[in-house]
């Protein structure tokens, strides 16, 4: 017999499909909590993976490439291209695997690339002075106007350059002191390459007594510098008197010799030369302090000496 439907309560008849469909309420709960517990574990336990597997895979892909670029004939004796190949390397391979890190947490990697095009002036002016340290380190490894190795002078500091960067470079004073420059400052500064050429220039003085032969001077240090064995012969050493003083000639000697040798020879040849001064007996002369009393100074005539005295007592003082 076919079901009778009370019309005097529908809403009761319609309530009783309904309340069929829907599942227990502590059943859904724990179901969902375990589900989702479980899949962030799994995502933030292959995130960390990822992330440790970039590490190493950032350090081997640099190692990589700066074997790869130290066959290269080009950079086979600069360090500088293997270095700053190699740090790029590392800093790419880790932006992709941050990236893959964002992705397995759910982010959204899209919308941030959205968000970063539409931001992309006020990044680039808080950026402003790391992206041009960057374009400079590129500029700096197209025109070469140092490598790694070199002996540089930057504002003032002088070393020789120990690491080329993105962002900066490194270089090591005299002293052992470590200085980091930002590329932009030296590609905005007067940058001074002592080793860029193979030989350089010593210059070295000497002050000499006016009353000596200049002649045997010359000689002399001509023959200093040609006994010193990393002068070069050509050129070959030059000598002249470059200023007069008021009681001595300024004898100057040019002498050739290697770039990174150049700070050691001028040493060893204003050594040699006062040495050998002294056997040849040629003077050097030293400042001297006279001391010049009213009596004994030429520049004061007697009148002057004699109106200093004191007067007498009796004498009177003043018109008469």
């Amino acid at each position: 017999m076919a079901q009778t439907i009370d019309l005097l309560h529908p809403a009761k008849h319609a309530a009783a499909p309904t309340a069929a469909l829907l599942p227990d309420p502590s059943t859904f709960t724990f179901a969902k909590l375990a589900d989702m517990g479980g899949d962030l574990i799994v995502n933030i336990a292959v995130a960390v993976l990822i992330l440790v597997a970039t590490v190493f895979a950032s350090r081997w892909a640099a190692t990589l490439v700066d074997k790869a670029l130290g066959r290269l004939r080009v950079s086979r004796h600069d360090r500088t291209l293997q270095q700053f190949g190699s740090a790029l390397t590392r800093y790419v391979v880790v932006i992709l695997g941050l990236i893959a890190v964002l992705q397995r947490l759910g982010v959204q990697t899209t919308s941030i690339i959205a968000v970063l095009g539409a931001a992309s002036l006020a990044i680039g002016l808080a950026l402003q002075g790391a992206l041009s340290n960057v374009a400079a380190g590129v500029l700096i490894l197209l025109l070469r106007p140092y490598r790694v190795g070199d002996q540089v002078e930057i504002g003032g500091q002088v070393g020789t350059v120990r690491r080329l960067d993105l962002f900066n470079t490194s270089i090591c004073t005299k002293d052992n002191r470590k200085v980091v420059v930002p590329n932009s400052k030296i590609m905005g500064d007067v940058l001074i390459n002592r080793t860029a050429y193979e030989t350089r220039r010593a210059d070295v003085d000497f002050d000499v007594a006016r009353e000596s032969d200049l002649d045997k001077v010359f000689a002399v240090l001509k023959a200093v510098a040609a006994a010193h064995p990393e002068v070069r012969k050509d050129p070959e050493p030059w000598v002249g008197v470059m200023a007069i003083k008021d009681n001595s000639f300024l004898v100057t000697l040019y002498a050739w010799t290697g770039a990174r040798d150049w700070f050691q020879v001028g040493v060893d040849l204003r050594k040699a030369g006062i040495e050998a001064f002294r056997r040849e007996g040629v003077e050097i002369p030293y400042p001297r302090q006279v001391g010049l009393t009213p009596e004994t100074d030429p520049a004061r005539p007697h009148e002057e000496s004699e109106a200093r005295r004191p007067t007498p007592p009796n004498q009177p003082v003043g018109r008469a």
